[in-house]
């Protein structure tokens, strides 16, 4: 357990981290406006024939849809997190914590994250949280600390980097990563934060065991703003755009291998970009940003109704479709232009 200063200091920056979050304007795109799918007139389905359930992590959801990591160790957290756990647990969809490093600091944090497990119950699907630099006693801990069904291991070089307190040495993760994998029994999902993770890189974690990676690609949340934001000695607004956009993330990292669990992630907003998400082959659509915006300015009630609203167009686009299930629809021919195409 680290020093009391040290655990303020973070804590405090997990405040500021969500109060930034909500005044950021820099706005990325996610490029999937480059992904054309047409419009079938005669689906010759009922929209109760539409089947989104899948198994992921040795587990059902009912939608291919996660809360992805946002926050915990204070106690405006927990009440994030307990209203964001209900959510999860209403519409049985996965849940990741936010980093749980100030847990490990401080044991009174520990419970803005426990909350969780407590309110999705032994069947929900819940995921821990750590750098990719934790060590393994570390991983451990913040497994069974929320009795988690996997864990993620972020990678945020780019934030550390601003970051005014952040980490300067990289060397060694991925030689971390292939011992935290062999050594797990459980799943771990490697997740960028924000700047998308390439095929050249899956490549390189694919080799040191990884078999679940969540992109997290440019268009969502942008930590270098945030941090830029909390950094008074450097302006950094010069590189706000940084990053590889989640569909162009999403369509490298899926031609790899037929084998690797794929969560897309990063500035997904609707319902169409779950879709084409899923289209282009992720297993799993991890949503952050815009649930919380959401809960923050308008309570659980505003949140149950964004999540509401992007099923239910999940569903009806399916449909739209022609598409019964989520095996069928991975299986939808799609066209890319604009951008995009040029990228690829």
């Amino acid at each position: 357990m680290k020093n009391n200063g040290e655990f303020h200091i973070r804590k405090k920056r997990k405040k500021e981290h969500i109060d930034y979050f909500l005044k950021s304007n820099h706005n990325r795109s996610n490029l999937f406006e480059d992904i054309y799918i047409e419009h079938n007139a005669l689906p010759e389905l009922n929209l109760e024939d539409i089947d989104t359930k899948c198994l992921f992590l040795g587990k059902y959801a009912e939608y291919p849809i996660m809360i992805d990591a946002v926050t915990g160790g204070t106690e405006f957290s927990r009440e994030i997190n307990g209203d964001l756990s209900k959510l999860a647990r209403k519409f049985s969809i996965p849940m990741a914590v936010g980093s749980q490093t100030i847990a490990l600091e401080n044991e009174g944090s520990r419970e803005s994250f426990k909350i969780v497990r407590e309110n999705m119950g032994e069947e929900g699907i819940v995921i821990a949280n750590l750098n990719a630099h934790s060590s393994l006693d570390d991983v451990y801990c913040a497994i069974d600390m929320i009795d988690a069904d996997a864990v993620q291991l972020h990678l945020n070089t780019a934030q550390e980097l601003v970051m005014k307190e952040g980490d300067k040495e990289f060397k060694g993760i991925l030689e971390n990563i292939k011992n935290i994998v062999s050594s797990l029994s459980k799943p771990v999902i490697v997740k960028e934060v924000g700047f998308g993770i390439s095929g050249n890189v899956l490549s390189r974690l694919y080799d040191a065991g990884v078999k679940y990676v969540d992109i997290s690609g440019a268009g969502g949340t942008n930590f270098i703003e945030i941090e830029n934001e909390r950094n008074d000695e450097m302006d950094f607004s010069d590189i706000y755009s940084w990053g590889i956009p989640t569909a162009l993330s999403l369509i490298q990292c899926r031609r790899f291998k037929d084998d690797v669990h794929i969560i897309s992630s990063g500035g997904i907003r609707n319902s169409q970009d779950v879709v084409k998400s899923l289209i282009l082959g992720a297993e799993m659509v991890g949503i952050t940003g815009e649930i919380l915006k959401h809960l923050l300015y308008s309570g659980y009630e505003g949140a149950y109704t964004y999540i509401h609203g992007i099923v239910y167009k999940l569903k009806m686009l399916m449909l739209l479709l022609g598409k019964e299930n989520l095996s069928e629809l991975k299986n939808t021919p799609y066209k890319i232009k604009g951008v995009l195409k040029d990228l690829i």
